[in-house]
């Protein structure tokens, strides 16, 4: 069980983990993720095993075109749940 509380983004945004073996993977994807998505500046960690986490904050409420009509048709219900990563409980 998590002992630390982080608050939640504010509505319309999402927190975003990378975690991969090298800086250049994980800077790739947050790139991918910025052609989709307005975002913050990406904060950079070591991660366990000589890896990177990156993280950063996304904006879905000004998503570009194609994620813009992938969002509308793949919201959740209201209500539903999501999985959880061991790492993350």
């Amino acid at each position: 069980m998590r002992t630390d509380i982080e608050a939640l983004p504010s509505d319309g945004q999402a927190e975003v983990r990378i975690v991969a073996a090298s800086p250049e993977t994980a800077r790739a994807v947050a790139e991918v993720l910025r052609h989709c998505f307005a975002g913050t500046e990406q904060r950079s960690y070591p991660a366990p095993g000589g890896g990177t986490r990156l993280h950063l904050t996304v904006d879905t409420e000004t998503a570009a075109g194609p994620a813009r009509s992938w969002l509308t048709s793949s919201r959740s219900p209201v209500g539903s749940r999501t999985q959880t990563h061991a790492d993350e409980t």
